[in-house]
């Protein structure tokens, strides 16, 4: 496989891209019509140099990736609200516009803090409990670090119920077979798409996955003695857990190395609960806001010794045939 260095992730009925700095959402109206929007993201770090720092880029990136998550979502669910909102227009549209900038800017913060405490402190407690048990520092990290992997699938288990993020996990499996498609040197096309693996290297979920076994090992050098300190320590390692998650995922998605490819198997098997099977009316609208914002055609021409153009004559021979 061949990275194409493009991502995405699933919204409301629908799909968003991502090339560089320009992005499709691609979202199916409830009239069954497929509206496509094309946009440039503008970084929360506007200096370039910073956002490809090694294990720093990571960071930065992932917050990137959760208000823009959060953008897309947005503009996904404006199709499908009950009342139809004013438009508004000069100094209110601004005052509106800077009102959700503060919103989104609040959700991302409350987010990863509520991240934190789930996923870093509560199972920092949770192993506490076993104290009577063990006193052991190896024991006790290697227990929390089970809780945390714990919740974390336990949480991705109870979502996974819901019947709207059902759907939204199909989209998901439609974002991943068009980029695997893609990535094969296939023709993007429904046949072609629905064929493909629903599993990536590069998915948001094994990034969270490779976070989740990060801090196992980064935690093993915590040796503070107060509680306090310890839980506080854990924090502010987050970052740097972050950042070598990243550099992990980044690397995984840009290899075929047998150990990488060994590394990614445990995050491409959770990813078999944050995706499911797509129907044809869902890799339509991956196809889209893939060739929305990626001309992949003349990926694959850079990429495979047989272009688009040439494959779609053989494949024409062969049904002939």
């Amino acid at each position: 496989m061949k990275s194409s260095n493009i991502g995405g992730q699933a919204v409301l009925e629908g799909i968003m891209m991502k090339n560089g700095s320009r992005y499709a959402v691609a979202v199916r109206k409830p009239n069954q019509e497929i509206e496509v929007c094309v946009k440039e993201y503008q970084s929360i770090v506007p200096w370039e140099g910073i956002r490809k720092i090694p294990f720093i880029r990571g960071i930065f990136n992932f917050i990137d990736s959760l208000v823009l998550g959060m953008k897309t979502l947005a503009y996904s669910a404006s199709f499908y609200e009950d009342e139809e909102e004013e438009v508004l227009t000069g100094e209110a549209a601004k005052e509106q516009e800077k009102k959700e900038r503060i919103m989104m800017g609040m959700t991302v913060a409350f987010s990863i803090m509520a991240a934190v405490v789930i996923f870093m402190v509560l199972p920092y407690f949770l192993s506490n409990i076993l104290k009577t048990y063990t006193t052991s520092r190896v024991a006790l990290t290697v227990i929390e670090g089970v809780f945390r992997m714990a919740i974390f699938l336990v949480y991705i288990g109870l979502i996974s119920r819901m019947k709207d993020i059902q759907r939204t996990f199909m989209y998901h499996g439609a974002e991943h077979k068009c980029i695997n498609c893609i990535e094969q040197g296939l023709i993007l096309n429904t046949e072609n798409v629905r064929s493909s693996s629903r599993q990536h290297k590069r998915c948001g979920t094994s990034f969270l996955f490779f976070v989740m076994l990060v801090s196992i090992i980064v935690c093993f050098f915590i040796t503070a003695e107060s509680q306090v300190l310890r839980v506080g320590i854990r924090i502010a390692l987050m970052p740097l857990i972050a950042g070598i998650s990243y550099e992990i995922i980044r690397l995984a998605g840009n290899s075929d190395n047998k150990v990488m490819n060994l590394l990614s198997r445990p995050g491409m098997w959770v990813q078999n609960m944050t995706t499911r099977e797509p129907d044809d009316s869902m890799i339509e609208v991956a196809i889209r806001a893939v060739e929305a914002v990626f001309d992949w055609k003349t990926y694959q021409k850079e990429s495979f010794a047989l272009d688009s153009e040439e494959k779609e004559e053989s494949a024409e021979e062969v049904q002939a045939v």
